[in-house]
């Protein structure tokens, strides 16, 4: 029996800090490993040891097999864990591990490499006699292929990386006309995503549930399911919101799904944690979609149903222990519901954020809670890698109490510096919709005029209430050793001196000049930061500053007759020349942030009359990366 004292996590954020909490637990000593950006991350702070891969890309760092080999032959590690994405369904690495002695703490890469392609996974499924949704799966690549496919399955239909997941080379193509440009953009996005452009077309599904069954399986020969997830809340082809047990599955429904998933998993020798996707329609009909052969960023909802910890059955399962029990005994206590807090614009098109975490507040800890995060007060959040924050995770005896208990910890949330989708999550956890279980993939489009409402202008009412906190966080210039003293407030009446104040504040590119009587009473809860003051009005936490009007005047200039970059990022196109005519609509540029493409667009008809950007040409959120003249 193989012994791990010593665990490598080739991976970073809150899941490099999640397996490294369990193996402490197990009595493991941990190893990160952290790119240059990530030098000062949370996890390299909370391992043992941490030793650089270099770069600042995923491809320059945390996709670099040889170098995450050559960090654990200098830690002594015994044991690699692959956390999710980067390497972790990468069978090339399972197998450089194996060769160098290493205990890989995932599937064999036989495994990988039967359940890695989608295509290949789906010739397998069809083999056994699973459900497949109509697609073409095959090794053709060029367009003409794509095409004759997708005339025969019917527009609407989807394209996805063949290696891949998360939503990253994925895209819905409505009619003939868009065929081409969406899938050299989702080759793109899958080469940068996995090193590997391969694609598959299938029927895009309308109205179907996201339905998927935790499998885990021992090097003895057994296997179990651990009940399923309902993941149907989703945007830009991830997902946003998850919950297990599924609502309004029957027993026998779920039998016969997790039987099914133990039967793909069985037949190609799964060995650890892995997850049979399906998709599940209104008839109670379900389809095979893909196997995660690793571990899921939503697995916190099964440990709080089950009462089992995921990781520590794969350090066991790795070490050649057995499952310690059987599908008879697999526990179903409860309801667990997670949220993934996402740096992230919504109203933006919920494209990707970057920045300084100036404020970060977790909600209070207590029974049926738990928060999985990756990041701390004060952090970078880098253009380079998934803008996940965090994980919010509530259990209760009922759907009902795990939703409400969700909700609460939602509004105890405080993040300031970049954009998030908090305001976003406690409308979808608030929706009627959502409270009664009315669940699929369109949810969000289907609701998108409550969960996505325009932004109204700031109220008069909140100008107020800012300038009241304004003025109660002032810093205190008198006394400071008895708050009580009335020397010691930052405002109020002085005696000669007016009874009123004058402020000018901006907020979410606003301003307003503001008269205030002294003194101010009634402010709403306030979290001073250096400069800014961070206001929560309405389900939101909005950061107040000083009108500065030299930097509102830059700023102004800056933005006139330019497209800007939404995000920090890289170019990985430029798709016009000075001088060229377009088109409103037309796309200029195409940014890659995040392992996701984004293209810039010309706003109205216009010339080309400057660009100030190159392929490969990294860029701040903000930057004017192309001039158009009307």
């Amino acid at each position: 029996m193989s012994t791990i004292s010593r665990l490598l996590v080739a991976n970073r954020g809150e899941i490099a800090c999640r397996v490294m909490r369990t193996a402490r637990a197990l009595g493991l000593e941990t190893v990160a490993v952290y790119s240059e950006a990530d030098r000062q991350a949370l996890h390299v702070h909370e391992a043992d040891q941490a030793l650089p891969l270099g770069g600042t890309k995923p491809a320059d760092s945390y996709l670099r097999i040889e170098r995450i080999l050559e960090a654990a032959r200098r830690s002594g590690a015994q044991a690699v864990h692959p956390g999710y994405g980067f390497l972790s369904e990468n069978a090339g690495f399972a197998r450089a591990c194996e060769d160098a002695g290493l205990i890989f703490l995932g599937p064999p890469a036989s495994a990988i490499e039967a359940m890695g392609s989608k295509s290949a996974a789906k010739r397998l499924m069809e083999a056994a006699g699973v459900p497949l949704v109509p697609g073409y799966h095959g090794e053709a690549q060029d367009l003409e292929t794509f095409r004759q496919a997708a005339e025969r399955i019917g527009y609407p239909v989807l394209l996805k990386a063949a290696a891949g997941g998360g939503g990253k080379g994925m895209k819905i193509v409505e009619d003939e006309g868009e065929l081409a440009e969406a899938l050299a953009s989702a080759q793109r996005e899958a080469q940068a995503a996995f090193g590997d452009a391969r694609m598959l077309v299938e029927k895009y599904v309308l109205r179907p549930r996201h339905v998927e069954i935790q499998v885990f399986a021992d090097r003895h020969g057994h296997c179990l399911y651990l009940n399923e997830r309902d993941c149907s809340i989703q945007r830009r082809h991830q997902k946003v919101v998850e919950e297990a047990p599924a609502p309004g599955l029957s027993a026998e429904l779920r039998r016969a799904m997790g039987e099914a998933a133990v039967r793909a998993a069985q037949a190609i020798g799964y060995v650890g944690a892995g997850t049979v996707e399906f998709l599940l329609d209104e008839r109670g009909d379900f389809f095979f979609m893909e196997m995660n052969t690793r571990l899921q960023v939503e697995h916190p909802v099964t440990e709080a149903i089950t009462g089992l910890d995921l990781v520590a059955w794969q350090i066991r399962v790795a070490q050649s222990e057995p499952l310690p029990i059987t599908q008879a005994q697999v526990p179903l206590h409860g309801h667990a519901i997670e949220v993934r807090l996402y740096a992230e614009d919504p109203d933006g098109g919920f494209l990707p954020a970057s920045g300084s975490l100036r404020l970060y507040r977790e909600p209070a800890p207590g029974p049926g809670r738990r928060v999985d995060s990756g990041v701390r007060e004060g952090d970078a959040v880098s253009p380079f890698y998934d803008p996940m924050l965090a994980k919010l995770i509530a259990w209760g005896e009922s759907r009902e109490e795990a939703r409400l208990r969700l909700l609460a910890m939602l509004g105890e949330t405080r993040v300031g510096g970049v954009k998030t989708n908090l305001a976003f999550l406690r409308r979808v956890l608030g929706h009627p919709a959502f409270a009664a279980a009315e669940l699929d993939t369109g949810f969000i489009a289907r609701h998108q005029a409550a969960l996505l409402p325009p932004r109204p202008a700031l109220s008069e009412a909140f100008w107020q209430a800012a300038g009241r906190a304004w003025l109660a966080q002032l810093p205190t210039q008198g006394r400071d050793d008895d708050r009580h003293s009335p020397w010691a407030a930052g405002s109020g009446l002085r005696l000669g001196l007016p009874a009123t104040v004058s402020l000018h504040l901006c907020c979410s590119g606003e301003d307003r000049r503001l008269s205030l009587r002294l003194p101010t009473d009634a402010a709403p809860p306030a979290i001073r930061q250096g400069e800014l003051l961070y206001v929560e009005w309405e389900g939101e936490t909005l950061a107040v500053s000083a009108f500065d009007p030299i930097a509102s005047a830059e700023a102004a200039h800056a933005h006139s007759g330019g497209l800007s970059a939404p995000m920090n990022g890289s170019i990985v196109r430029v798709l016009v020349s000075v001088g060229q005519a377009v088109e409103a609509g037309t796309p200029l540029v195409v940014l890659e942030a995040m392992k996701m493409e984004h293209s810039i667009r010309a706003a109205t008809a216009g010339t080309v009359t400057a660009l100030n950007c190159r392929e490969g040409d990294l860029v701040g959120e903000g930057a004017v990366l192309v001039e158009v003249q009307d």
